[in-house]
């Protein structure tokens, strides 16, 4: 798990690091492995490479500074840029100078930047709001330029705790953050910047509290998918409950059937719907128990057998006939998922979701969420995309997984999960029943909603990765042949 923490955290423990080593013991412990992970970016070939250090004011920039000077002790050309010379951190230019490097005299950019790699210090985790005129003034060079680009903690121009652009913003190859992971690295516009993210230690382990948002990968998810005993049986592991299509949207009825089957959760699927998406399941997935019943008889729906879990919305329509099968669903003392057409239903009818004892998790996309957060709307999730969906999810008393190519899960209680495997060709109709099928299996087979929603995530969006490569265009059935692989991958990687 790639856990993160608030920029104020991270500060406390890093003071309360600090006070127990000689000064500059951090800065100089992170600079070393920046400097080590510089190198894998010059491809080894460190001596007589051309260095450009974008340094600001403080730690950040004294940090980039070090960089440097390591760098120059190799043997590097190493020049640096000082946009506040008076705030510099004097011990770390004097290094760089002692190694070897220079201080340009003038922090103009040039018209044709040339350099084998560029380390950008200029703005550190405390920053907000736009860059200033001067920083911003080396975005466009530095991208013209095509060098990659070492960020130092975090790329300038990204708001730690958020990953907020609210401007422009240095694009990272590589983003070396010392320490802690930063909330904003993980999700939002920021972690698109950030290119690929290295944590270093640097001895903060003791003095940072319990994280409370954290990013999975196939370990963590191997670690908590339900793996069938010797004595299991179809009963044992799990029963879910599905309600899916209608006449107009059969094929939604189909696709959530085949990602609850093959997410590799649930031992036993039974489906539940009108009579044209019924025929349809029949003939797609004979594996699955099919209950034709009346449009709007929600007692039907929840009559027609036991279930560990309810999955509801796909294709259902938003009519009081699709409304009266969510509140039946709703009134369940079992867990129950609602997507699509179903959380149109509570947005009108959030009194539906009042009272309820059992777990529920909601799996909007953007649309459907400002549905169900009013006051909410695209450029908000921008700004803040894990501290909306926390938002909402302690306002609803349910967890809430907000789906994109990096899925944020947020629990009632604050806890949140982000599911980075998604691959933009999942941007298509459908795919969204699926993964409404697999959430909706794990939840039938015991996982919270937290950990199925972040593992369906996980899941639907490796099964994509596999799907031509991960690289074109796919449809939402090639995803099921590939979900019993991505639960195998997950498996392997198990700790």
């Amino acid at each position: 798990m790639r856990w993160a923490w608030p920029v104020a955290e991270i500060r406390a423990a890093e003071e309360a690091a600090r006070a127990g080593l000689p000064p500059g013991t951090l800065m100089q412990r992170a600079a070393a492995a920046m400097a080590v992970a510089a190198g894998r970016l010059l491809d080894g070939r460190v001596y007589g490479s051309q260095v450009l250090v974008l340094a600001g004011g403080g730690d950040n920039g004294g940090d980039a500074l070090w960089v440097g000077a390591g760098l120059a002790a190799r043997g590097a050309v190493v020049s640096a840029v000082l946009l506040r010379p008076d705030r510099a951190p004097a011990d770390a230019v004097a290094a760089l100078r002692a190694a070897g490097g220079r201080v340009l005299p003038d922090a103009t950019p040039p018209d044709d930047l040339r350099a084998d790699l560029v380390v950008d210090g200029l703005v550190g985790m405390g920053g907000s709001g736009p860059l200033r005129p001067d920083a911003a003034a080396w975005v466009g060079p530095v991208a013209a330029s095509g060098a990659p680009v070492l960020a130092v903690d975090l790329p300038s121009g990204v708001e730690a705790d958020t990953g907020a652009v609210p401007g422009e913003a240095l694009r990272a190859t590589l983003t070396v953050t010392p320490g802690a992971h930063k909330q904003g690295l993980l999700a939002g516009p920021g972690a698109a910047c950030a290119g690929r993210v290295e944590r270093v230690d640097i001895g903060l382990a003791g003095f940072l509290p319990p994280a409370r948002v954290g990013a999975v990968d196939a370990a963590d998810i191997g670690a908590l998918l339900p793996v069938p005993a010797h004595e299991s049986s179809k009963y044992t592991r799990g029963v879910l409950g599905l309600v899916a299509g209608s006449a107009s949207y059969v094929g939604a009825a189909v696709l959530s059937c085949g990602g609850a089957l093959r997410g590799g959760g649930a031992g036993y699927v039974r489906f539940v719907s009108t009579e044209h998406p019924a025929d349809a399941v029949r003939a797609a997935w004979p594996e699955v128990v099919v209950t034709a019943v009346a449009p709007g008889d929600g007692d039907a729906v929840v009559g027609a057998g036991r279930v560990q879990a309810w999955a509801c919305g796909p294709g259902i329509g938003t009519d009081d006939a699709a409304a009266a099968v969510v509140r039946a669903v709703l009134a369940a003392d079992v867990p129950v998922l609602l997507d699509a057409d179903a959380l149109t239903v509570v947005a009108q009818r959030p009194e539906l979701l009042a009272g309820r004892s059992a777990p529920t998790l909601l799996t909007p996309h953007e649309g459907e969420f400002a549905r169900l957060a009013p006051g909410i709307d695209a450029a908000d999730l921008a700004a803040d995309r894990i501290g909306c969906v926390r938002r909402v999810a302690a306002q609803l008393g349910a967890t809430v997984l907000l789906k994109g190519s990096r899925t944020v899960v947020a629990a009632p209680d604050g806890q949140v999960r982000i599911a980075d495997e998604g691959t933009g060709w999942l941007a298509t109709a459908g795919s969204g029943d699926v993964l409404t099928g697999v959430a909706g299996s794990l939840l039938a087979a015991g996982l919270p909603p937290l950990e199925a929603g972040v593992a369906a995530a996980w899941l639907h969006g490796r099964a994509a990765r596999r799907c031509v490569g991960g690289s074109g265009p796919l449809v939402p059935t090639d995803l099921h042949a590939q979900l019993p692989y991505a639960f195998t991958d997950a498996l392997a990687a198990r700790r």
